[in-house]
């Protein structure tokens, strides 16, 4: 199964995440299908290539409890099934 999770990345202590596309048995920091976005928890910037992510939930990806969150506030569930309907 195909899921939407974060990938760390930066320096000790300054955590940053890219949100990617990968396959739920493979590792953290592992080689990720495709990078979809980015989160700096530090300060709460977001960038989301929405398209894309609109597209991997369509096709049975499944968010974490994080990125869901992430996604949530951008209104992009309201995308997909906006997407879904037409």
């Amino acid at each position: 199964m195909i899921k939407l999770r974060l990938k760390r990345y930066g320096k000790k202590r300054e955590p940053s995440y890219r949100i990617i596309a990968i396959n739920n048995l493979a590792r953290r920091d592992g080689r990720p299908l495709e990078e979809l976005g980015f989160y700096n928890p530090r300060t709460d910037e977001v960038r989301l290539d929405v398209p894309g992510i609109v597209k991997r939930l369509q096709q049975g990806a499944q968010p974490t409890d994080t990125v869901r969150h992430i996604l949530q506030k951008a209104n992009v569930f309201e995308q997909v099934s906006a997407k879904a309907s037409t």
